[in-house]
């Protein structure tokens, strides 16, 4: 008979890994003393534009799947790639990485990290919806729409669930597109100055905040 672990071992170490984070916080501030954040930000957004759009929006696709955040892609591909590909195909080459994101943490979860995956579900006692053709729709809305949980951590659990790919794809990059297309004209406009872009920017983001707040009460079950 398999010896249970006690129920502290199972639980996520969020002590641990705030007390890492602020650790790195401190350390990150002591070796940055004196430097000009600025200029330093100039000069790794030249760099960065100098690898070229290819470069950005692939490992736009591909970082996130490892805890990257998207936002940093998101909010800088504006500035970095609208005077080469215009504003509109910054937006859409942003676009298209989330799709490219998305497909791959569905891979990695459904297929290739599966085995590892499922292994820390049980460690730390999280349990994997069970998903039905009947059920699919909700489960995929209810944990997109859940705040508090990181996109690719939504992405690996779905996957794992074995959600079937249609709805994995469509589901989760409506609700992202809002997000990421008033992320990019709202980075574009405060990286140059421009009121109006900002403006238009923060509109986007505020119209599907609304939207998801609405969905999130229409699908998203109350925990009394």
């Amino acid at each position: 008979m398999p010896s249970q672990e006690p129920e502290a071992k199972r639980k996520l170490p969020i002590a641990k890994l705030i007390v890492a984070a602020v650790i790195l916080c401190a350390l990150a501030v002591f070796f940055l003393r004196g430097v000009n954040l600025p200029a330093l930000g100039g000069r790794a957004m030249a760099f960065i534009r100098g690898l070229g759009p290819w470069a950005f929006f692939t490992a736009a696709a591909v970082l996130p799947a490892f805890g990257a955040p998207l936002s940093a892609f998101t909010i800088t591909a504006g500035e970095l790639f609208a005077p080469v590909l215009t504003l509109p195909g910054a937006i859409a080459a942003t676009l298209l990485a989330v799709i490219g994101n998305l497909a791959l943490t569905y891979w990695l979860a459904r297929y290739a990290l599966r085995p590892i995956l499922s292994k820390l579900a049980d460690r730390y006692g999280y349990k994997v919806p069970r998903v039905t053709k009947a059920n699919a729709l909700s489960v995929t809305l209810v944990l997109r729409l859940t705040p508090g949980i990181p996109f690719f951590v939504q992405s690996y659990i779905l996957g794992l669930a074995e959600v079937p790919f249609v709805f994995y794809m469509v589901v989760s990059w409506t609700c992202n597109l809002p997000m990421a297309v008033g992320a990019v004209v709202l980075g574009k406009g405060v990286f140059n100055g421009n009121f109006k872009m900002v403006g238009i920017g923060a509109f986007v983001l505020l119209v599907a905040i609304i939207i998801i707040h609405w969905l999130r009460r229409k699908y998203v079950p109350r925990v009394d």
